[in-house]
């Protein structure tokens, strides 16, 4: 059976290529694998495979140390909002999600006031 050129390329695809055990037999299951399991690295113009760039220890200390201080102005300011809700008893440990939703209500309660 001849092949169109389409479907000799579709044929390299790992979906198109077959799955039961006894037609496996004759080829490289460990290659046909790890073609399944991975994508191919891109080819350069050269044909050469690209390497993957390893963050370094620097980049990564750099980028928790970031992270860090995003972290904590993120709570900060939770910390802030979770002042101007008023809760019962005052001193009450909430969620970021629950202070979220007191937020809400507590402006929808406040427009409702503003509007009477």
């Amino acid at each position: 059976m001849m092949l169109s050129p389409d479907q000799a390329a579709d044929s390299d695809h790992p979906s198109s290529a077959p799955s039961d055990p006894e037609s496996l037999a004759g080829t490289d299951a460990q290659g046909l694998l790890s073609c399944c399991v991975s994508d191919p690295e891109p080819l350069e113009e050269g044909g050469e495979k690209r390497r993957r760039r390893r963050a370094t220890a620097k980049y990564r200390s750099a980028h928790a140390t970031r992270e860090r201080i995003r972290v904590e102005a993120f709570n900060l300011a939770f910390a802030e909002l979770r002042k101007l809700l008023p809760t019962l008893p005052p001193d009450k440990k909430l969620s970021k999600i629950e202070i979220l939703r007191l937020a809400i209500c507590y402006i929808s309660y406040l427009n409702h006031v503003l509007d009477v």
